[in-house]
């Protein structure tokens, strides 16, 4: 009987050393994943700033001046943005039928070509073409990482991973204002595809997610994207979670792109686009830590989501009409206005959250992508107002109209924290 229970025992230790040792290398290849998609969304940023400090010199380079420079950069900016809704559609489809690590990899591989091939480009026409592909590749990075990481990770703990992941990434700004500093621009374009080639080594052994699997092989619709317009309730909630992000880029496209219009308007001189961007992106990165935290600690999505959209409308008042106190303030503005639009993680992770694993993929690949090609109207709008009520009450009247539609949306939707995401999109 005493032998019967010291092998009982021993088994039972064995069993728990056992135990222990599978979740520490789940833990550990669940960390692999974390670091791999926040990297994956940190080249993202990178070359979408990147782009935006050198496009200037770049064009300057090829031979091209005067108004030129305006126009053939809009033209860029186009290409560039039209690559990203079309690659967000494409690659959220490949995600949700192929799977998330397909997307990963296919798209870290485009861009990184893309991106290296941009500092060879001898003429206009190769650079966009070049920027479009680029943007295509870089649409999958965030909406299938987020998908990975949310579906993998605990309920009640994948908020820090996703939260993780939009951190790490934005930093991917900072890096791109560095880089430019200590490179040309041909060379700054080749840093960004081989930081994207060195990632494919880190991505691989990297697993599926297990939500998908489970539903791969069966004869389940997925990746359907129309399918988000064919249900009334669907499409209500599919374009609400667009909607929450607007303030974000608003503040990004017309306030900090266009910041050297509003400081002189507002009497203050010395101020550079370039630095109210990277300011502002610093915020983000504070913005993205300290909502994601909040969210798991208070374990609500809206309400933090509530309470930043609030910070960034109080923001946007004081930007608008109380920034008349020099360069120092303005930036600091600038700094804090990126830290109420950090809710970033917090709203592509609840996007995320909202749909079914056969959609989900799709939703959170287009999503943030949409967002930022909300940019055009608004900016387009901005820019129409601007000449018949002045520069500061045009913006005030763009943002309030962004400002609406995110909160009534917010309000409107579910609660999604510690929701279990195993469940599919009956369509």
């Amino acid at each position: 009987m005493q032998e019967y229970s010291s092998n009982n025992l021993i088994g039972g230790l064995r069993n728990n050393s056992m135990e222990t040792k599978n979740f520490n290398q789940s833990s550990k290849k669940i960390s692999i994943i974390v670091i791999a998609a926040a990297l994956g969304y940190f080249v993202d940023i990178y070359d979408l700033i990147l782009f935006s400090i050198v496009r200037i010199a770049s064009l300057k380079s090829l031979g091209i001046s005067g108004d030129a420079l305006l126009s053939d950069g809009v033209m860029l900016l186009n290409m560039q943005m039209a690559g990203m809704l079309i690659g967000g559609i494409l690659w959220g489809i490949l995600a949700d039928k192929k799977g998330r690590i397909t997307v990963l990899f296919g798209s870290i591989i485009l861009y990184s070509l893309a991106n290296i091939l941009n500092g060879f480009v001898t003429d206009i026409h190769q650079y966009s073409f070049l920027r479009f592909f680029a943007g295509i590749g870089l649409a999958g990075e965030l909406g299938a990482g987020i998908t990975l990481v949310s579906e993998v990770m605990s309920k009640e703990s994948r908020g820090y991973g996703t939260t993780l992941v939009a951190s790490i990434g934005i930093f991917g700004a900072v890096v791109a204002f560095l880089v430019t500093d200590l490179f040309d621009w041909r060379n700054a374009y080749f840093v960004g595809g081989g930081l994207g080639l060195l990632l494919l080594f880190l991505r691989i052994g990297i697993y599926e997610s297990g939500m998908f699997k489970n539903i791969k092989n069966d004869n389940i619709s997925r990746g359907q994207f129309h399918h988000l317009f064919t249900n009334q309730k669907r499409f209500i909630k599919y374009l609400k979670c667009i909607f929450i992000g607007a303030p974000i880029w608003f503040v990004v496209g017309v306030l900090m792109t266009f910041s050297d219009a509003f400081a002189k308007q507002l009497g203050i001189e010395g101020v550079a686009p370039a630095k109210s961007v990277l300011f502002c992106y610093i915020g983000f990165i504070i913005g993205d830590l300290l909502s994601g935290y909040l969210s798991q600690y208070m374990k609500t999505r809206k309400k933090i989501i509530f309470y930043f959209i609030i910070a960034t409308n109080i923001l946007i008042t004081i930007f608008l009409f109380f920034n008349y106190y020099g360069t120092f303030y303005f930036y600091t503005i600038c700094l804090l206005l990126g830290t109420s639009c950090g809710y970033w993680a917090v709203f592509v992770t609840n996007a995320s959250e909202q749909f079914g694993t056969n959609l989900r993929a799709t939703v959170t690949t287009t999503v943030p992508n949409f967002i930022r090609g909300s940019v055009v109207p608004l900016t387009l709008l901005f820019h129409y107002l601007k000449d018949s009520v002045g520069i500061i009450y045009s913006a005030a009247i763009v943002a309030s109209i962004s400002l609406l539609l995110a909160y009534i949306s917010v309000v409107s939707l579910e609660e999604t924290y510690g929701k279990d995401l195993d469940y599919i999109e009956n369509i």
